[in-house]
């Protein structure tokens, strides 16, 4: 099946058209966040101060990207593990993020969080960091510059590939998998 081709940021309705299994390619504007800028970012949150990027409808890819060789946007920009933001996923989303994209399995709260406020979260192929960084075409830092590699990016992304792993209707790839697999 061919990959669906999607556009960041999403609406709810477009988050709603994908199911667990589909293969997309992302186009458009998508933030990076891991551990310490998302810890900032919900600190802000609980004192209600505003963000320094507009979560609505948006895409946070978890990566600690390395730098730019001469001529490229970007260095290497494979996802690290998902499961070390669980306990940030469900404000986030709350606050309108629609889609995350790493590695690993979620916490049943995340699963949760993407049903109850209609998200996403894709799986982005392990190990294959220089390869999705090509699909990346411009990339700049917009916030805590302090933190180096896992600061705050914004990335422009030409059909980058992602796979839907845990969908809005609490389906769950790997959960399937398993059950394929123990048959």
């Amino acid at each position: 099946m061919e990959p669906k081709k999607i556009k960041a940021p999403l609406s709810d309705e477009d988050v709603m058209a994908l199911k667990s299994g589909d293969n997309v390619l992302i186009s458009g504007v998508i933030y990076t966040a891991r551990d310490a800028a998302h810890k900032k970012l919900v600190e802000l949150m609980d004192k209600g101060e505003s963000l320094p990027i507009d979560l609505n409808g948006q895409f946070i890819f978890y990566v600690g990207p390395t730098p730019a060789k001469p001529g490229q946007a970007i260095g290497s920009a494979g996802p690290t593990t998902s499961g070390r933001m669980d306990a940030y996923t469900p404000q986030m989303l709350e606050k309108g993020m629609k889609a995350c994209i790493g590695k690993g399995l979620r916490s049943q709260t995340v699963k949760d969080a993407l049903q109850k406020h209609k998200g996403l979260y894709l799986a982005a192929v392990g190990g294959a960091g220089a390869l999705l960084s090509k699909k990346i075409k411009k990339c700049e830092v917009v916030a805590y510059p302090e933190l180096g590699a896992e600061a705050i990016h914004r990335l422009e992304v030409e059909e980058f590939p992602a796979t839907v792993v845990n969908d809005a209707y609490g389906n769950d790839l790997y959960a399937e998998g398993a059950r394929e697999y123990a048959r």
